[in-house]
């Protein structure tokens, strides 16, 4: 493995990993009206015969307004490394679609059902499903495992749309008076808002935040942990000094591999990964 080092005043030292040619599999999961969405599956470069594996899902940013895919394409590279099958989805979006923040949710919801359906023909344990996103990304992957309306009326709803785990960075998760996006959710925020739906049985989620993010407060994020424990279900959160939304992404390298190492660390604990993460931060 090629290794690179990059030095900041801190002197911490970061070791990237470098990717092996990965298998990428482009799928259609979704078609509404002349609008295809699509998926890019990403697969660990080895693949056992007859062995199912953990998807992570992941959903980008952009308030519901726009994004790209290749937002979380270094982190689906990296865990589909790490024996994952990694998944970016499109979803429609105000910008191409001119569609609201609620068709948006219902294709995140129809796009975890899509892998369940078709789990066996993919190689995915339909019982081990990570969904992750940022911002926006970050709600729908919430929302996906709390908010129960805003299903596609044409689906088998007995297929379940809800993650067993969440990896959530800078997530919009309150959508209520004073929160982000209420301006476009209005009352709905009270069925829409994964705040204000907390229930017990959530799953376990890690949430990565700057402290000077002026879209998500601090306080937000503590509260949202509180309510969390308070029905019993694990809520890791990491706070970064004087970081602002989007201090996560790739072209961050310090922080995009602070995160990374976390969110490897958390998969592990349960029981998602095996070994070691194979990036480091070293002293």
């Amino acid at each position: 493995m090629k290794r690179y080092y990059f030095s900041f005043i801190a002197l911490i030292f970061f070791v990237i990993p470098s990717f092996a040619q990965q298998a990428v599999t482009q799928l259609v999961y979704k078609q509404v009206d002349t609008v295809s969405l699509t998926m890019d599956i990403y697969y660990p470069s080895s693949i056992e015969s007859g062995k199912k594996y953990p998807a992570m899902i992941f959903f980008f940013g952009g308030g519901w307004n726009g994004g790209s895919t290749m937002q979380f394409e270094p982190h689906a590279k990296y865990f589909s490394e790490r024996g994952l099958i990694c998944v970016l989805v499109d979803y429609r979006v105000k910008s191409r679609q001119k569609t609201s923040p609620f068709e948006s949710l219902k294709d995140a919801k129809s796009a975890i059902r899509y892998l369940r359906i078709n789990a066996e023909k993919l190689k995915i344990d339909a019982n081990r499903i990570i969904a992750s996103g940022g911002s926006a990304g970050g709600h729908l992957a919430t929302a996906t495992a709390i908010i129960t309306k805003y299903d596609e009326p044409n689906e088998d709803l007995s297929i379940s749309s809800k993650p067993q785990v969440l990896v959530l960075f800078n997530p919009v998760i309150d959508n209520g008076p004073g929160g982000y996006g209420f301006e476009r959710i209005g009352m709905e925020y009270k069925d829409f808002s994964p705040l204000h739906n907390i229930q017990k049985g959530a799953p376990p989620t890690i949430l990565f935040l700057g402290t000077e993010d002026p879209l998500i407060p601090v306080e937000t994020v503590q509260y949202y942990k509180t309510v969390m424990e308070r029905i019993g279900s694990r809520c890791d959160v990491h706070l970064y000094e004087g970081q602002k939304h989007g201090f996560f992404n790739y072209k961050n390298t310090q922080y995009y591999l602070k995160t990374l190492l976390e969110a490897d660390k958390f998969l592990t604990s349960l029981g998602y990964l095996e070994g070691d993460p194979t990036i480091s931060i070293e002293p």
